[in-house]
């Protein structure tokens, strides 16, 4: 009699768990599954004896149990969302008696029906409001961009971000300089959305982008009738439209003298005149300029105004080049991955390590945009959870790196001398004085090393 209560109770406990509200799932140490319950397979549309050994991702929408298993830490009421619903799941991590992983059990919890579809609505509804607050901020200040969306860890980035926090609530020009796809529009918006003037309106006009005889009415606006095509009722310009804000000046180093002037003139006075216009309009405007121009050297060919340069270089700002601050490229990476996935719907968890020391070799000479470009084509190209090194561009693969082992010492400490003469030049802009400073070497021994390896430079 005991022997049969006891295996009474054994078929009750399966016939509990398999039709538990609470869906369950247990995963071994490769992330694969060994148990599904019957409640969680009728919500997913699967047969219970068909998704053991499977792996986990290629059954449960978004989950996070193979994670789990490799990191060992519990991760409790997390938000998921499966077919259309959020669910709330708790993952834990299953150890054995040395304290080792050997796999991961998780629930998703689904009480009453009309209790959930009330609260995954309330889910739902506030995930919309915040949303359509984020569109509507954007739609009306022009700003897309905050320091969160600014990667990296970097001691330059970091001393770069608590800049823009130091400086923002002050009125003053700032002028940020870096090479192209740096990521400085991306600063130019941080500093808007922290200044005073974040709830007016963020401006940008690339000035490269339009034609010399069009950049004044687009900066100036013009007044009906101004000259032949003129639209009825005139137009603002972007000064007018920043009015209370900020006005970016993009590429401003390929701004015209003419142009320059007038420029200088709306700055120092604080008014503009619109084309056709009979008398100037007062305007607030703070402008935030960039370049990757050498403004300096145009100063002493004439090609850009000293007064002007002057007045929107009341703070520098320096972007760093990515060579500069490879030790992000990890983190870049992974934020490029997950962002490209989110939008295509591929799945790639993460980056071999041999791909990772090819990204961070390169020398990126687009910087972030390449680099985005580059995992984008390499998302597309993969057919396995793991972004490997075999989708990356041949060019990337086959850069640089010193042959270690394949040559003697001496060649070997050669061949690594001379590349980082030949970095420090292209970081240095081919200034000779700045790369001797930098390598910690006279100027003398700069020009004798360049002379040894043949380096020629600018």
């Amino acid at each position: 009699m005991g022997v049969k209560e006891s295996l009474l109770t054994e078929e009750m406990m399966d016939t509990i768990i398999a039709n538990a509200f609470e869906w369950i799932v247990v995963v071994n140490y490769e992330g694969k599954i060994i148990y599904m319950n019957d409640s969680y397979c009728d919500f997913i549309g699967v047969d219970n004896k068909g998704v053991i050994g499977r792996h986990v991702t290629e059954v449960i929408e978004n989950t996070r149990m193979h994670e789990v298993v490799k990191t060992g830490k519990e991760e409790l009421a997390d938000l998921q969302y499966i077919k259309g619903n959020y669910m709330i799941a708790n993952r834990v991590p299953i150890f054995n008696k040395n304290g080792e992983v050997i796999g991961a059990y998780g629930t998703v919890i689904f009480r009453d029906t009309s209790e959930w579809d009330k609260m995954n609505s309330h889910v739902k509804s506030m995930l919309g409001r915040i949303r359509n607050y984020l569109q509507e901020y954007e739609q009306q200040t022009g700003v897309k961009y905050t320091l969160e969306d600014i990667i990296g860890n970097s001691k330059l980035i970091k001393l770069l971000k608590e800049k823009v926090k130091q400086i923002a609530a002050s009125d003053v020009s700032i002028l940020i300089r870096g090479e192209s796809g740096t990521g400085k529009e991306l600063f130019a918006h941080s500093i808007h959305q922290l200044s005073n003037r974040s709830h007016m309106p963020f401006i940008k006009l690339n000035c490269a982008a339009i034609p010399e005889h069009l950049l004044e009415s687009e900066l100036f606006g013009y007044e009906e009738g101004a000259f032949t095509g003129a639209k009825k009722g005139g137009k603002k310009g972007k000064f007018m439209l920043a009015d209370g804000g900020t006005l970016f000046l993009d590429e401003i180093g390929d701004m015209s003298l003419p142009m320059q002037i007038k420029l200088l003139r709306a700055l120092q006075e604080g008014e503009v005149e619109p084309v056709g216009a009979v008398k100037p309009i007062q305007v607030n405007v703070r402008v935030i300029a960039a370049t990757n121009r050498p403004l300096e050297k145009m100063m002493e060919e004439k090609r850009f105004r000293d007064d002007l340069y002057y007045r929107i270089h009341v703070i520098p700002f320096q972007i760093p080049s990515l060579r500069e601050r490879t030790e992000d490229i990890p983190l870049l990476v992974e934020h490029f991955i997950q962002k490209i996935c989110k939008r295509t719907g591929r799945r790639i968890t993460s980056v071999t390590e041999d791909a990772l020391v090819a990204l961070s070799r390169y020398r990126w000479p687009g910087n972030i945009r390449e680099l985005e470009n580059v995992i984008q084509a390499a998302v597309h190209l993969s057919t396995d959870e793991k972004l490997t090194v075999e989708v990356l561009p041949d060019y990337l693969r086959d850069s640089y790196s010193i042959p270690i082992g394949s040559k003697p010492l001496k060649e070997t400490l050669e061949d690594a001398e001379k590349q980082a003469i030949i970095q420090t030049l292209e970081k240095s802009q081919n200034d000779k004085w700045v790369a001797a400073k930098q390598l910690g070497i006279s100027k003398s021994s700069l020009y004798e090393k360049l002379k040894k390896h043949g380096i020629q430079s600018g």
